[in-house]
């Protein structure tokens, strides 16, 4: 039975590093869906519909489910826009889903996106305009990641608590 990861937070607090690093020691076949991606790059949509975004994300989801053992979704996935989304996936998931909040101040978000990759595309004034303190989901169990874990930590804790098998080369 597949398991399905979630990793939910404000932009700049650690989802996009996490997931990927993950991704990389649950190793092959490990399947990655990243909301900006789908938003941005597959879809090429700026802002708001999310009714798109939404249905492709669930549609991934799906296709992981078939044909992945471990699916990660990763994104801000607000609660005001995406509670039928999470709804759905723990209908579909049951108990093989495992949720956490990047539960990080602003301030250490704006000094984590100030290393990114991205950061010229956006800045602080977006990054307020976006947060949402304490966004935690009614639908999902979610287990929160304070700002003192380190990526090695948090890796380690998903890994238990979702009883994910590592195979070492």
């Amino acid at each position: 039975m597949s398991k399905l990861i979630i990793l939910r937070g404000n932009s700049g607090s650690g989802k996009t590093t996490i997931a990927k690093a993950l991704q990389k020691k649950i190793g092959l076949g490990t399947m990655l869906i990243s909301q900006d991606v789908v938003r941005r790059e597959i879809l090429y949509l700026k802002g708001g519909d999310k009714t798109k975004v939404s249905n492709l994300l669930y549609t991934l989801a799906l296709f992981g489910k078939e044909n992945c053992d471990i699916i990660i979704l990763e994104g801000i996935l607000k609660t005001q826009k995406y509670e039928d989304l999470l709804k759905k996936l723990s209908i579909e998931f049951k108990n093989n889903i495992y949720s956490y909040y990047f539960d990080i101040p602003f301030e250490e978000t704006l000094k984590r996106h100030s290393q990114r990759k991205c950061v010229n595309e956006f800045g602080e004034e977006e990054m307020r305009k976006w947060w949402k303190e304490k966004d935690f989901s009614k639908v999902l169990s979610e287990k929160i990641i304070g700002k003192d874990m380190d990526k090695e930590d948090i890796i380690n804790k998903i890994i238990a608590e979702a009883d994910i098998s590592i195979e070492i080369n």
